[in-house]
């Protein structure tokens, strides 16, 4: 627990935003379903991707800077997140650990949090009942609550919100939904662009500019990591403050050694 807590205080970011953080953070990303990992594209087409619990003890072994389990199905299937599951990760890894997935009540989080969660990510539930985001921040403080937005662009050029893991759309436009949740108590966004997910393509830069530059709290950019450059465009061009990925840790395409030996070439400052 000590070793945990120390990560977890060694981790502390600059509270600036727009790329405000000391460091620059690496986090794999473990998304849940029938209490294995998978990975899709474009939010479909998942396949399967290794045990959830050999694959966290791998990544804090390897230097991941913190961990993501997002119980994918949660929501949809009207559930709570899978605490136990939850648990057993925890106990193989010494990195703050955030967990999401159908969480809708300070309850939910109580009992992630006693399963060894450091932050709790909320989506559609934030979304559908915004004032459960001030209730998170009054009791477990703006640093424990993360808002994950599923976002996509539009023929009309507009990022807007998706809920339901990406199943439906809202008229809300990504800028706005982000400043709101900052406002009411987020102390970070996790930004998935639907359209980058799973393609490998490179990390949707300029919707993660526009936020991580207007807004005053850390933007983790998810969605489209595939090669080494892709993490130096979105920390440089993107301004994020930390890049989140899947599929090219899970399959051993990209060792996250490696890839914090590239960025340090680079000159983007990691933790080794």
């Amino acid at each position: 627990m000590f070793n945990k807590l120390y990560s977890i205080i060694n981790f502390q970011y600059s509270p600036l935003g727009g790329g405000g953080g000391l460091t620059k953070r690496i986090i794999p990303c473990l998304d849940i379903k029938d209490g294995r990992t998978v990975k899709g594209t474009n939010f479909v087409n998942l396949r399967d991707a290794g045990d959830p619990v050999e694959l966290g003890a791998l990544y804090a072994q390897q230097g991941a800077d913190e961990l993501v389990f997002l119980d994918i199905t949660a929501t949809v299937e009207k559930r709570k997140t899978l605490s136990e599951l939850v648990n057993r990760i925890a106990h193989h890894i010494n990195i703050p650990f955030t967990v999401g997935g159908g969480i809708s009540s300070v309850e939910d989080v109580s009992v992630l949090l006693q399963n060894g969660a450091d932050k709790i990510s909320v989506n559609t539930s934030a979304f559908k009942r915004p004032g459960l985001i001030k209730e998170l921040e009054k009791q477990f403080g703006s640093q424990c609550v993360v808002l994950a937005i599923d976002t996509k662009k539009e023929e009309d050029g507009e990022w807007y919100v998706y809920l339901n893991g990406g199943r439906t759309k809202t008229e809300m436009k990504c800028t706005d939904w982000a400043k709101r949740g900052v406002e009411l108590g987020a102390g970070e966004i996790l930004l998935t662009s639907m359209n980058h997910d799973g393609t490998k393509a490179g990390f949707a830069i300029d919707i993660t500019k526009e936020l991580a530059t207007t807004l005053p709290v850390p933007v983790i950019a998810s969605g489209g990591g595939g090669t080494m450059q892709h993490f130096v465009d979105i920390f440089e061009e993107g301004k994020a403050d930390a890049a989140l990925a899947a599929s090219i840790f899970h399959f051993k395409e990209i060792a996250i050694p490696d890839l914090k030996a590239y960025l340090k070439d680079k000159n983007i400052e990691v933790r080794i």
